[in-house]
């Protein structure tokens, strides 16, 4: 891992999203009305999403484990594709976007394995960081 120990605590956010499309407006239905056989979609891949921010460090060896002090997830259905953001904050020495990625990535991934037995077509379209502050420097590409 890189050396932090000279580096002061910060706030640090970062906002990272993901895609994940469908094939059918059926899917999109089922979501919405809690039809789908595995459970509560948006619920289920929330918890699941909770956890990949928190097990980052544990997955990718050079991440360093991080105090996460706040992290949210939402969904916005457009058409037939589900966008997943996530934000994630702590004050710590090193950012937060891995963690936020990987959380967007371990939701899309849990959507993608909830819907397969409704819609063999479900891809994972897209997942990036969108806006990170605190450290050297931010990026914005909202």
């Amino acid at each position: 891992m890189v050396d932090i120990t000279h580096k002061e605590n910060t706030l640090r956010t970062a906002i990272a999203e993901a895609i994940v499309e469908v094939s059918s407006p059926e899917t999109i239905q089922a979501i919405r009305e809690k039809r789908v056989p595995k459970g509560d979609v948006f619920a289920m891949s929330k918890a699941a999403g909770l956890l990949g921010v928190k097990k980052t460090a544990d997955l990718l060896p050079d991440c360093h484990p991080l105090p996460i002090e706040y992290t949210d997830i939402r969904y916005e259905i457009e058409e037939l594709q589900i966008r997943i953001t996530i934000t994630v904050k702590t004050h710590y020495k090193t950012g937060v976007e891995v963690e936020a990625m990987h959380g967007a990535s371990v939701v899309a991934l849990n959507l993608y394995d909830m819907l397969k037995p409704i819609d063999k077509g479900v891809e994972i379209a897209r997942i990036r960081l969108i806006k990170k502050t605190g450290g050297k420097s931010d990026i914005n590409k909202r």
